[in-house]
């Protein structure tokens, strides 16, 4: 359309023309509503400028029609033809379809799950962890060089905490069996006992200073709690089927700090301040920024420039995202802002969501009122073995298991995953596990349900080469299937683009409700030749974007449920 209105709009207007899918299919596949936000500024009416607008608009294969409607919408109908044209296309490229690589020669640096050392993930670390997983599948599948760097919590007053736990009350038979769930306990003992003594207190102080400082002994167990809380971890994590190419805690910056203080004080972008260094952001319009404490100790601000320039120096990404809750919006702002006056030019995105609630509130480890996520995806794959279970009761066991294992990780993730990221979710069991509606399972058995129809069709037509078949869009419901898949490149980059999984989520959720009514009231097999294979074809192209929508996610599509 831009060059439709390129005779009759400035050039300075040209970038802001788009179109839109149309909200009625009766008025056109798109609509164009860029002349009622010209006619101010052109000072004329809308429909002039639409009617000029179609009148210079070059001739173009993919358009059938140009309506001007209303007070001067400009309606877009493609041309069936071409449409069906690019759905053959679209099927032959059956790795990629379609969607293009605007990433290729690019590095994208993911920050997220980030779990603290020493403490169970609970629901609230979902959140972090498959919307930061799905951004890095989807940047993976645009081109991207991405490095998913874990970056875990593993250094702060806790460790203080828990050294002082850990000598007074562990039990080394729970430690063996349970580890982090010991670990836990042992610092929550702890917390509440320095909340009560303050002799408690300094005393953790002094342990985590030890620790600071280098002590063999604070070190030895520091190390022994990374270990074992990694290892639980990574059983999550291979659980969730979630890799990262780093995984490094905070401590790994831990010597660069005295050296970026240095720094900041050298350049006059901090100075002393009541005892504490303190970088100023007046001209950001954002408030001060403690670099290092007045006791000399350094905070998470620090830690994280520092993270920056070392993941600059390093791996010279052109983007850095950070995938945390909504609590440390503040926090980015101000490290960003630190980090641009250091002169650094790599874009630096932080994605932020809404936390995870309880009904009753809030939950929180010190007061001991989490949901472990263990638990969760237990209780996930068992309510979905049920289901499959009921479903498909000739199934041999181990095939149920494994597909009860898919349905019901997927039903987690999904569950996040088509919400807005910034949404404030509270969690509940029949909303996260729900087996129908807008859910995972709904994809995940349309997906089956095709791939079963495909099995039928090879069975009675073994013969015939379906991909040699042309396509064909004689009815509505064939085209208004089409059109949508056609939209799926488009969704992927969106959602890359917005750092908006749901996009794609409610675009697979749109797909699979066009291929309900496609399916419900139109003959497939019985269908005569040519027609049916044209209709079959249309089926494996939803179960291939379905397949492949559903995996950029992290979420498994099975054959069979």
């Amino acid at each position: 359309m831009r060059q439709a209105f390129q005779d009759c709009c400035p050039p300075e207007d040209l970038a802001a023309i788009a179109t839109a899918p149309a909200a009625n299919p009766d008025f056109g596949d798109y609509q164009c509503n860029a002349a009622m936000g010209l006619a101010r500024r052109l000072r004329q009416a809308p429909r002039e400028i639409a009617a000029a607008a179609m009148a210079g608009a070059p001739a173009c294969p993919a358009v059938a029609k140009l309506e001007c409607a209303g007070p001067g919408f400009i309606n877009i109908t493609l041309d069936d033809q071409w449409l069906a044209t690019q759905i053959d296309l679209m099927a032959h490229d059956f790795e990629r379809l379609g969607v293009p690589c605007p990433g290729a020669g690019r590095t994208v640096l993911l920050d997220y799950s980030s779990p603290n050392i020493a403490k169970p993930m609970h629901i609230g670390h979902i959140r972090s962890t498959v919307i930061g997983n799905a951004l890095d599948r989807l940047h993976r599948f645009l081109g991207y060089r991405v490095l998913a760097d874990n970056h875990l919590g593993d250094w702060g007053t806790q460790f203080g905490i828990l050294i002082m736990g850990y000598r007074h009350f562990a039990d080394q038979a729970a430690l063996a069996s349970a580890p982090v769930e010991e670990l836990e306990r042992l610092y929550v003992r702890s917390y509440e006992q320095a909340r009560a003594d303050h002799a408690w207190m300094d005393q953790c102080r002094a342990e985590l200073v030890k620790l600071q400082a280098g002590d063999p002994e604070n070190h030895r167990l520091w190390q022994q709690f990374v270990d074992l809380s990694m290892g639980e971890f990574d059983r999550i994590y291979r659980r969730l089927d979630v890799a990262f190419d780093l995984t490094r805690g905070e401590s790994f910056y831990h010597e660069q700090l005295p050296g970026l203080i240095d720094t900041l004080v050298e350049r006059g972008l901090a100075r002393a301040s009541e005892g504490a260094l303190v970088a100023f952001l007046e001209e950001e319009k954002l408030p001060p920024c403690i670099v290092r404490k007045s006791d000399g100790a350094f905070n998470y601000a620090a830690t994280d420039v520092a993270t920056i320039v070392s993941r600059l120096q390093e791996f010279q990404p052109d983007r850095i995202i950070y995938v945390t809750d909504e609590r440390q919006q503040l926090h980015f702002r101000q490290i960003f802002a630190i980090a641009r006056r250091l002169g650094i030019e790599a874009e630096l995105a932080h994605v932020w969501f809404g936390l995870m609630r309880l009904p009753e509130g809030t939950f929180s480890t010190r007061q001991g009122n989490v949901i472990k996520l263990e638990r969760l995806l237990d209780e996930a794959e068992a309510r979905a073995l049920e289901l499959v279970r009921q479903s498909s009761p000739a199934m041999p066991p181990a095939q149920q298991r494994e597909v009860a294992r898919a349905v019901g990780l997927g039903a987690v993730k999904y569950a996040d995953l088509s919400q807005n990221p910034q949404s404030l979710v509270t969690f509940s069991w029949d909303k996260a596990l729900a087996l129908n509606g807008n859910s995972a399972p709904y994809l995940q058995y349309a997906h089956a349900r095709i791939r079963s129809v495909l099995d039928k069709y090879q069975e009675r037509h073994p013969d015939i080469r379906l991909d040699s078949q042309p396509i064909l869009l004689g009815h509505p419901l064939e085209r208004r299937l089409a059109l949508h898949l056609l939209r799926f490149p488009e969704a992927v980059l969106q959602a890359a683009q917005l750092y908006r999984p749901s996009i794609l989520a409610d675009y697979l959720y749109e797909l699979a409700g066009h291929y309900s009514s496609f399916y419900q009231n139109l003959p497939f097999l019985k269908e005569k030749a040519g027609r049916r294979e044209s209709r079959v074809r249309l089926c494996a192209l939803v179960a291939s974007v379905l397949h492949r929508g559903l995996d950029l996610l992290g979420i498994t599509a099975p054959d069979r449920i």
